[in-house]
């Protein structure tokens, strides 16, 4: 309240009857709650489609795997094999594996609400 006349807009002055509709329709959405959500929820996903590929990937073929755990294989072809210890290529290939599957289940989750929310 402004001099007993409610303010909603920036110029001080209170809208018209259209107006605060349309106000309220152009309010910003969550955009950094549904970020760090759906970030959240792809670091999950992404840990445990590594931690089911690795057990299952002698038997099932590469393409399969690739499919939902695309972060196995691109660690397996960016660790480098010699020159460190075992535990730090170890740590590396699960930060890379663990990374790259958060990055593509965030890309697919996020193509997901985009296509929810554009079919409202």
């Amino acid at each position: 309240m402004f001099f007993g006349r409610p303010a909603y807009l920036p110029t001080g002055r209170s809208p018209s009857a259209g107006e605060s509709s349309a106000r309220i329709a152009a309010m910003p959405q969550p955009r950094l709650f549904r970020f760090v959500l759906l970030a959240v929820l792809a670091l999950i996903a992404g840990f445990l489609a590594l931690a089911i590929a690795v057990p299952i990937e002698p038997q099932v073929p590469a393409p399969l795997i690739a499919l939902f755990s695309p972060g196995l294989k691109l660690a397996e072809f960016v660790t480098p094999e010699t020159g460190k210890s075992f535990a730090w290529t170890f740590g590396w290939f699960l930060r890379i594996a663990i990374a790259a599957n958060a990055a593509f289940y965030y890309a697919l989750f996020a193509l997901l609400v985009h296509a929810v929310a554009r079919r409202r």
